[in-house]
Protein backbone atom coordinates (compact mmCIF):
# COMPACT_ATOMS: atom_id res chain seq x y z
CA UNK A 1 0.00 0.00 0.00
CA UNK A 2 2.63 2.51 0.68
CA UNK A 3 5.21 1.81 -1.98
CA UNK A 4 2.55 2.36 -4.34
CA UNK A 5 2.18 6.22 -3.20
CA UNK A 6 6.01 6.30 -4.06
CA UNK A 7 6.96 7.29 -7.70
CA UNK A 8 9.01 4.72 -9.89
CA UNK A 9 12.04 6.38 -9.50
CA UNK A 10 15.98 5.02 -9.84
CA UNK A 11 17.33 2.96 -7.38
CA UNK A 12 20.23 6.23 -7.63
CA UNK A 13 18.03 8.65 -6.53
CA UNK A 14 16.45 6.54 -3.62
CA UNK A 15 20.07 6.60 -2.43
CA UNK A 16 21.12 9.98 -2.90
CA UNK A 17 17.98 10.88 -0.95
CA UNK A 18 19.31 8.61 1.83
CA UNK A 19 22.71 10.32 1.73
CA UNK A 20 20.97 13.68 1.65
CA UNK A 21 19.07 13.19 4.71
CA UNK A 22 21.66 12.32 6.62
CA UNK A 23 23.85 15.04 5.74
CA UNK A 24 21.00 17.72 6.01
CA UNK A 25 20.97 16.44 10.10
CA UNK A 26 24.17 17.72 10.43
CA UNK A 27 23.18 20.96 9.07
CA UNK A 28 20.22 21.20 10.67
CA UNK A 29 22.05 21.15 13.84
CA UNK A 30 23.86 24.92 13.01
CA UNK A 31 21.40 26.33 10.20
CA UNK A 32 19.08 28.15 12.73
CA UNK A 33 21.42 28.49 15.34
CA UNK A 34 24.39 30.07 14.11
CA UNK A 35 23.55 33.43 13.68
CA UNK A 36 22.18 33.60 17.29
CA UNK A 37 25.43 31.59 18.70
CA UNK A 38 27.82 34.25 16.82
CA UNK A 39 25.65 37.06 17.76
CA UNK A 40 24.78 36.56 21.25
CA UNK A 41 27.84 34.64 22.48
CA UNK A 42 30.93 35.47 20.90
CA UNK A 43 29.69 38.78 20.61
CA UNK A 44 29.90 40.01 17.13
CA UNK A 45 27.28 42.20 15.52
CA UNK A 46 24.28 41.34 13.68
CA UNK A 47 25.89 42.98 10.32
CA UNK A 48 29.12 41.10 10.89
CA UNK A 49 27.37 37.69 11.14
CA UNK A 50 25.11 38.58 8.26
CA UNK A 51 27.82 39.54 5.89
CA UNK A 52 29.90 36.61 6.99
CA UNK A 53 27.21 34.64 6.00
CA UNK A 54 26.67 36.67 2.84
CA UNK A 55 30.25 35.64 2.33
CA UNK A 56 29.94 32.20 1.95
CA UNK A 57 28.18 33.13 -1.21
CA UNK A 58 31.43 34.60 -3.08
CA UNK A 59 32.64 31.22 -2.93
CA UNK A 60 29.23 29.43 -3.67
CA UNK A 61 29.77 31.41 -6.90
CA UNK A 62 32.82 29.67 -8.09
CA UNK A 63 31.95 26.59 -6.59
CA UNK A 64 28.93 26.65 -8.34
CA UNK A 65 30.72 27.42 -11.93
CA UNK A 66 33.16 24.90 -11.19
CA UNK A 67 30.59 22.65 -10.56
CA UNK A 68 28.32 22.68 -13.59
CA UNK A 69 31.74 22.65 -15.77
CA UNK A 70 32.95 19.73 -13.91
CA UNK A 71 29.55 17.60 -13.89
CA UNK A 72 29.45 18.20 -17.71
CA UNK A 73 32.79 16.75 -18.39
CA UNK A 74 34.98 13.66 -17.86
CA UNK A 75 35.47 14.59 -14.12
CA UNK A 76 31.39 13.73 -13.96
CA UNK A 77 29.24 14.22 -11.12
CA UNK A 78 30.25 11.99 -8.98
CA UNK A 79 33.92 13.27 -8.24
CA UNK A 80 32.22 16.65 -7.40
CA UNK A 81 29.94 15.65 -5.07
CA UNK A 82 32.87 13.94 -3.29
CA UNK A 83 34.81 17.08 -3.24
CA UNK A 84 32.21 18.94 -2.07
CA UNK A 85 31.70 16.69 0.95
CA UNK A 86 35.23 16.84 2.04
CA UNK A 87 35.13 20.75 1.95
CA UNK A 88 31.94 20.98 3.91
CA UNK A 89 32.96 19.01 6.60
CA UNK A 90 36.38 20.81 7.27
CA UNK A 91 34.20 24.30 6.94
CA UNK A 92 32.70 22.89 9.54
CA UNK A 93 35.18 21.76 11.60
CA UNK A 94 36.84 25.63 11.09
CA UNK A 95 33.20 27.54 12.35
CA UNK A 96 33.63 24.79 15.46
CA UNK A 97 36.79 26.90 16.39
CA UNK A 98 35.38 30.36 15.53
CA UNK A 99 35.75 33.11 17.98
CA UNK A 100 36.33 35.93 15.93
CA UNK A 101 35.12 37.69 12.84
CA UNK A 102 37.72 36.83 10.28
CA UNK A 103 37.62 33.01 11.45
CA UNK A 104 33.89 33.39 10.94
CA UNK A 105 34.33 34.40 7.91
CA UNK A 106 36.75 32.07 6.60
CA UNK A 107 34.81 29.07 7.44
CA UNK A 108 31.74 30.48 5.52
CA UNK A 109 34.03 31.06 2.69
CA UNK A 110 34.98 27.27 2.61
CA UNK A 111 30.80 25.76 3.52
CA UNK A 112 29.92 28.32 0.91
CA UNK A 113 32.73 26.71 -1.61
CA UNK A 114 31.68 23.19 -0.40
CA UNK A 115 27.81 23.81 -0.91
CA UNK A 116 28.75 25.65 -4.18
CA UNK A 117 30.01 22.50 -5.70
CA UNK A 118 27.47 20.13 -4.54
CA UNK A 119 24.31 21.66 -5.81
CA UNK A 120 24.60 21.54 -9.44
CA UNK A 121 26.22 18.03 -9.16
CA UNK A 122 23.58 16.72 -7.35
CA UNK A 123 20.16 17.88 -9.61
CA UNK A 124 21.97 16.91 -12.42
CA UNK A 125 22.67 13.37 -10.88
CA UNK A 126 18.51 13.69 -10.04
CA UNK A 127 18.04 14.69 -13.67
CA UNK A 128 19.81 12.15 -15.53
CA UNK A 129 18.20 9.85 -13.78
CA UNK A 130 14.55 11.08 -14.77
CA UNK A 131 12.19 12.18 -17.06
CA UNK A 132 9.72 14.90 -17.51
CA UNK A 133 7.01 12.96 -16.50
CA UNK A 134 8.53 11.87 -12.71
CA UNK A 135 11.33 14.83 -12.53
CA UNK A 136 8.91 17.32 -10.60
CA UNK A 137 8.42 14.19 -8.14
CA UNK A 138 12.23 13.34 -7.79
CA UNK A 139 13.04 16.65 -7.34
CA UNK A 140 9.92 16.66 -4.17
CA UNK A 141 11.44 13.66 -2.49
CA UNK A 142 14.93 14.80 -2.52
CA UNK A 143 13.59 17.73 -0.94
CA UNK A 144 11.71 15.91 1.30
CA UNK A 145 14.99 13.75 2.13
CA UNK A 146 16.40 17.22 2.56
CA UNK A 147 13.26 18.56 4.79
CA UNK A 148 13.52 15.38 7.33
CA UNK A 149 17.10 15.64 7.94
CA UNK A 150 16.60 19.61 8.84
CA UNK A 151 14.03 18.41 11.14
CA UNK A 152 15.80 15.61 12.78
CA UNK A 153 18.78 18.02 13.29
CA UNK A 154 17.13 20.80 14.56
CA UNK A 155 15.15 18.95 17.27
CA UNK A 156 17.90 17.35 18.44
CA UNK A 157 20.32 20.43 18.23
CA UNK A 158 17.63 22.23 20.11
CA UNK A 159 17.57 19.89 23.03
CA UNK A 160 21.38 19.99 22.86
CA UNK A 161 21.27 23.49 22.95
CA UNK A 162 18.76 23.78 25.93
CA UNK A 163 20.74 21.25 28.26
CA UNK A 164 24.23 21.81 27.65
CA UNK A 165 24.68 25.35 25.63
CA UNK A 166 26.95 23.54 23.63
CA UNK A 167 26.81 25.39 20.74
CA UNK A 168 30.44 24.18 18.95
CA UNK A 169 29.46 20.55 19.68
CA UNK A 170 26.42 21.07 17.14
CA UNK A 171 29.64 22.18 13.70
CA UNK A 172 31.58 19.10 14.78
CA UNK A 173 28.28 17.05 14.10
CA UNK A 174 27.62 19.00 11.44
CA UNK A 175 31.33 18.15 9.76
CA UNK A 176 30.23 14.04 10.73
CA UNK A 177 27.22 14.24 8.75
CA UNK A 178 28.89 15.41 5.75
CA UNK A 179 32.07 12.87 6.50
CA UNK A 180 28.78 10.41 6.05
CA UNK A 181 27.26 12.06 2.94
CA UNK A 182 30.90 11.31 1.25
CA UNK A 183 30.61 7.55 2.47
CA UNK A 184 27.37 7.09 0.82
CA UNK A 185 28.59 8.74 -2.51
CA UNK A 186 31.68 6.69 -3.07
CA UNK A 187 29.93 3.28 -2.44
CA UNK A 188 26.80 3.50 -3.71
CA UNK A 189 26.18 6.29 -6.33
CA UNK A 190 27.61 5.75 -9.87
CA UNK A 191 28.70 8.01 -12.40
CA UNK A 192 25.78 8.95 -14.35
CA UNK A 193 27.22 11.13 -17.05
CA UNK A 194 28.96 9.58 -20.37
CA UNK A 195 30.44 12.28 -22.66
CA UNK A 196 29.95 12.05 -26.04
CA UNK A 197 32.80 12.46 -28.72
CA UNK A 198 33.41 16.03 -29.93
CA UNK A 199 32.83 17.14 -26.36
CA UNK A 200 32.83 20.78 -26.50
CA UNK A 201 34.95 23.48 -24.16
CA UNK A 202 33.06 24.19 -21.00
CA UNK A 203 33.37 28.43 -21.98
CA UNK A 204 31.86 27.85 -25.01
CA UNK A 205 29.15 25.77 -22.95
CA UNK A 206 28.41 28.83 -20.82
CA UNK A 207 28.41 30.97 -23.83
CA UNK A 208 25.29 28.94 -25.35
CA UNK A 209 23.28 29.04 -21.76
CA UNK A 210 24.14 32.24 -21.17
CA UNK A 211 22.56 33.23 -24.83
CA UNK A 212 19.10 31.45 -23.37
CA UNK A 213 17.08 34.71 -23.27
CA UNK A 214 14.36 32.31 -21.40
CA UNK A 215 16.88 30.82 -18.51
CA UNK A 216 18.38 34.86 -17.88
CA UNK A 217 14.47 35.87 -17.07
CA UNK A 218 13.83 32.84 -15.09
CA UNK A 219 17.28 33.75 -13.04
CA UNK A 220 16.29 37.05 -12.45
CA UNK A 221 12.99 35.96 -11.22
CA UNK A 222 14.93 33.27 -8.97
CA UNK A 223 17.77 35.43 -7.75
CA UNK A 224 14.50 37.20 -5.82
CA UNK A 225 13.22 33.90 -4.54
CA UNK A 226 16.47 32.98 -2.95
CA UNK A 227 16.80 36.05 -1.15
CA UNK A 228 13.00 35.14 0.74
CA UNK A 229 15.06 31.91 1.27
CA UNK A 230 17.76 33.18 2.97
CA UNK A 231 15.73 35.76 4.94
CA UNK A 232 13.78 32.83 6.88
CA UNK A 233 16.97 31.11 7.32
CA UNK A 234 19.49 33.68 8.36
CA UNK A 235 17.37 36.80 9.51
CA UNK A 236 14.60 35.51 11.05
CA UNK A 237 15.59 33.16 13.93
CA UNK A 238 17.70 36.41 15.24
CA UNK A 239 14.42 38.55 14.77
CA UNK A 240 12.42 36.06 16.79
CA UNK A 241 15.64 36.43 19.26
CA UNK A 242 15.86 39.89 20.06
CA UNK A 243 12.92 41.65 18.29
CA UNK A 244 9.72 40.02 19.11
CA UNK A 245 8.88 41.16 23.18
CA UNK A 246 7.41 38.04 24.50
CA UNK A 247 8.60 38.59 28.42
CA UNK A 248 7.99 41.83 30.60
CA UNK A 249 11.83 42.29 30.02
CA UNK A 250 10.99 43.00 26.28
CA UNK A 251 13.35 39.56 25.09
CA UNK A 252 12.20 37.66 22.70
CA UNK A 253 11.67 33.60 22.01
CA UNK A 254 14.09 31.36 24.02
CA UNK A 255 16.40 28.83 21.76
CA UNK A 256 14.07 26.18 22.78
CA UNK A 257 11.63 28.04 21.74
CA UNK A 258 12.83 29.02 18.27
CA UNK A 259 13.96 25.14 17.99
CA UNK A 260 10.34 24.25 18.18
CA UNK A 261 8.79 27.11 15.56
CA UNK A 262 11.50 25.69 13.49
CA UNK A 263 10.76 22.11 13.84
CA UNK A 264 7.22 22.31 13.45
CA UNK A 265 7.80 24.49 10.42
CA UNK A 266 10.01 21.32 8.84
CA UNK A 267 7.18 18.63 9.92
CA UNK A 268 4.40 20.87 7.59
CA UNK A 269 7.09 20.69 5.10
CA UNK A 270 7.56 17.52 5.34
CA UNK A 271 3.96 16.67 5.31
CA UNK A 272 2.94 18.99 2.46
CA UNK A 273 6.28 18.46 -0.01
CA UNK A 274 4.06 15.88 -1.80
CA UNK A 275 0.87 16.89 -1.56
CA UNK A 276 1.82 19.96 -3.28
CA UNK A 277 3.92 18.62 -5.84
CA UNK A 278 0.56 16.56 -6.98
CA UNK A 279 -1.39 19.45 -6.31
CA UNK A 280 0.54 21.37 -8.76
CA UNK A 281 2.13 18.38 -11.04
CA UNK A 282 -0.68 19.47 -13.82
CA UNK A 283 0.24 23.05 -13.94
CA UNK A 284 2.62 24.91 -15.43
CA UNK A 285 5.98 25.54 -13.76
CA UNK A 286 5.20 29.43 -13.73
CA UNK A 287 1.87 28.89 -12.02
CA UNK A 288 3.93 26.79 -9.27
CA UNK A 289 5.82 29.44 -8.96
CA UNK A 290 3.55 32.07 -8.78
CA UNK A 291 1.36 30.23 -6.31
CA UNK A 292 4.26 30.38 -3.88
CA UNK A 293 5.11 34.08 -4.70
CA UNK A 294 1.94 35.24 -3.08
CA UNK A 295 2.46 32.38 0.05
CA UNK A 296 5.81 34.32 0.26
CA UNK A 297 4.30 37.35 0.26
CA UNK A 298 1.43 36.27 3.22
CA UNK A 299 4.19 34.67 4.92
CA UNK A 300 6.33 37.76 5.41
CA UNK A 301 2.90 39.85 6.54
CA UNK A 302 2.46 37.31 9.44
CA UNK A 303 6.15 37.77 10.41
CA UNK A 304 5.27 41.59 10.40
CA UNK A 305 2.78 40.79 13.15
CA UNK A 306 4.56 38.75 15.01
CA UNK A 307 6.56 41.53 15.71
CA UNK A 308 4.45 44.54 16.30
CA UNK A 309 1.61 42.56 17.87
CA UNK A 310 0.92 42.99 21.92
CA UNK A 311 -0.24 39.44 22.76
CA UNK A 312 0.03 35.87 20.87
CA UNK A 313 3.09 36.20 19.24
CA UNK A 314 3.67 32.55 19.48
CA UNK A 315 1.06 31.95 17.59
CA UNK A 316 1.70 34.56 14.92
CA UNK A 317 5.12 33.13 14.39
CA UNK A 318 4.32 29.75 14.17
CA UNK A 319 1.19 30.74 11.28
CA UNK A 320 4.24 32.62 8.98
CA UNK A 321 6.69 29.62 9.39
CA UNK A 322 3.50 27.29 8.39
CA UNK A 323 2.88 29.52 5.41
CA UNK A 324 6.38 29.43 4.46
CA UNK A 325 6.42 25.77 4.49
CA UNK A 326 3.92 25.79 2.00
CA UNK A 327 5.78 28.26 -0.04
CA UNK A 328 8.74 26.58 -0.11
CA UNK A 329 7.25 23.41 -0.91
CA UNK A 330 6.02 24.53 -4.14
CA UNK A 331 8.79 26.42 -4.98
CA UNK A 332 12.36 23.79 -5.14
CA UNK A 333 10.63 21.29 -7.32
CA UNK A 334 9.41 23.30 -9.71
CA UNK A 335 12.08 25.67 -10.19
CA UNK A 336 14.44 22.75 -10.29
CA UNK A 337 12.59 21.04 -12.97
CA UNK A 338 11.81 23.88 -15.44
CA UNK A 339 15.73 24.23 -15.23
CA UNK A 340 16.20 20.74 -16.21
CA UNK A 341 13.16 20.96 -18.38
CA UNK A 342 14.67 23.56 -20.76
CA UNK A 343 18.22 22.48 -20.61
CA UNK A 344 19.91 20.69 -23.50
CA UNK A 345 20.58 17.20 -22.31
CA UNK A 346 24.23 17.94 -22.83
CA UNK A 347 24.57 21.38 -20.98
CA UNK A 348 22.44 20.10 -17.64
CA UNK A 349 25.46 20.42 -15.27
CA UNK A 350 25.60 24.16 -16.90
CA UNK A 351 21.94 24.88 -16.56
CA UNK A 352 22.09 23.21 -13.38
CA UNK A 353 24.91 25.15 -12.38
CA UNK A 354 23.22 28.71 -12.86
CA UNK A 355 20.16 27.58 -11.59
CA UNK A 356 22.47 27.29 -8.55
CA UNK A 357 24.26 30.21 -8.89
CA UNK A 358 21.04 31.66 -8.54
CA UNK A 359 21.10 30.89 -4.68
CA UNK A 360 24.53 32.08 -4.52
CA UNK A 361 23.59 35.27 -5.52
CA UNK A 362 20.32 35.56 -3.32
CA UNK A 363 22.31 34.36 -0.03
CA UNK A 364 25.19 37.07 -1.08
CA UNK A 365 22.14 39.87 -0.96
CA UNK A 366 19.80 38.71 1.57
CA UNK A 367 21.47 38.10 5.24
CA UNK A 368 23.68 41.12 4.80
CA UNK A 369 20.33 42.84 3.79
CA UNK A 370 18.71 41.31 6.33
CA UNK A 371 21.87 42.11 9.07
CA UNK A 372 21.56 45.93 8.13
CA UNK A 373 17.77 46.06 8.46
CA UNK A 374 18.21 43.88 12.35
CA UNK A 375 20.50 46.56 13.51
CA UNK A 376 18.42 49.73 12.44
CA UNK A 377 15.75 51.85 14.68
CA UNK A 378 12.98 49.33 15.68
CA UNK A 379 10.75 50.87 12.74
CA UNK A 380 12.80 49.53 10.00
CA UNK A 381 13.16 46.42 11.88
CA UNK A 382 9.48 45.84 11.76
CA UNK A 383 9.08 47.50 8.48
CA UNK A 384 11.86 45.48 6.59
CA UNK A 385 9.41 42.38 6.58
CA UNK A 386 6.36 44.60 4.69
CA UNK A 387 8.67 45.62 2.00
CA UNK A 388 9.50 41.90 1.38
CA UNK A 389 5.58 41.13 1.07
CA UNK A 390 5.44 44.16 -1.35
CA UNK A 391 8.70 43.05 -3.53
CA UNK A 392 6.59 40.03 -4.60
CA UNK A 393 4.66 42.33 -6.93
CA UNK A 394 7.30 42.22 -9.05
CA UNK A 395 8.03 38.21 -8.90
CA UNK A 396 4.33 38.08 -10.25
CA UNK A 397 5.17 40.52 -13.15
CA UNK A 398 8.63 38.37 -14.30
CA UNK A 399 6.44 35.18 -13.81
CA UNK A 400 3.78 36.38 -16.20
CA UNK A 401 5.76 37.29 -18.54
CA UNK A 402 8.50 33.89 -18.36
CA UNK A 403 4.96 31.88 -18.95
CA UNK A 404 4.79 33.51 -22.32
CA UNK A 405 8.21 33.12 -23.08
CA UNK A 406 7.86 29.36 -22.48
CA UNK A 407 4.71 28.95 -24.49
CA UNK A 408 6.39 30.53 -27.90
CA UNK A 409 9.35 27.92 -26.91
CA UNK A 410 6.90 25.09 -26.31
CA UNK A 411 5.39 26.45 -29.94
CA UNK A 412 8.35 26.47 -31.91
CA UNK A 413 9.81 23.16 -30.72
Amino acid sequence: MFTSWLPQLHRQVWILILGRLLSQIGSGFTLFYAPIFFVNQVGLSATQVGFAIGSASISGLIGRILSGAMSDSRWGRKRTLLLSAAISAIASLVLAQTSNFSTLVMGNLLMGFGIGLYWPATEAVVADLTDNHNRKEAYAFTRLGDNIGLGLGIIIGGVLIGTTNAYRALFVVDAISFMAFFGVIYAAIAETYKPKKGHKQPLHNWQIALSDRTLLVYVLVNVIFTSYMAQMESTIPLYFSNFVPVEASGKGFSPIIISAIFALHLILAIGIQIPIVRFLKHRSHTQALSFSAILWAIGFCLIWVTGVAGSLQLIWAILGMGVFAIATAAYNPSASALVADIAPESLRGIYLSINSLCWAAGYAVGPPLGGWALDQSPFVVHSFWLCLAASVTLVIVILQYLDRMLRLHSKKC
